[in-house]
C-alpha cells in the first residue's frame, strides 16, 4: 500500500451524503460532488420519474461518454502534434 495520505470529505449529492476518501485534496473532491450533482438534477429535471439508482446510472454513462469524448479529442491532439 501507498504511503499517499488520504483525505476524508463529506458531500452531498443529490440530497444524500457521503464520505469521499481520496487522495486528492478536499475542494477537488467537493468540485466532483458539485458536478455529479448538477448533472443528476439536469438528468432529473428532464425525466422527473427516474428512481434514483436509474438516475445514477444514467448520471455515470453521460461522465464516461464525456470522458471518452475528451479521451478521443487529446489523443487526436497528440497524434496531429507529433504529425
Amino acid at each position: 500500500m501507498s504511503n499517499t495520505e488520504k483525505n476524508r470529505t463529506s458531500v452531498d449529492i443529490y440530497g444524500q451524503q457521503y464520505v469521499i476518501v481520496g487522495t486528492e485534496n478536499s475542494s477537488h473532491i467537493r468540485l466532483v460532488a458539485s458536478i455529479v450533482d448538477d448533472k443528476m438534477r439536469e438528468i432529473s429535471s428532464k425525466n422527473p420519474s427516474l428512481d434514483t439508482n436509474k438516475l445514477a446510472v444514467l448520471t455515470a454513462v453521460n461522465a464516461v461518454n464525456d470522458y471518452l469524448k475528451l479521451k478521443e479529442r487529446l489523443e487526436d491532439e497528440l497524434k496531429r502534434v507529433k504529425d
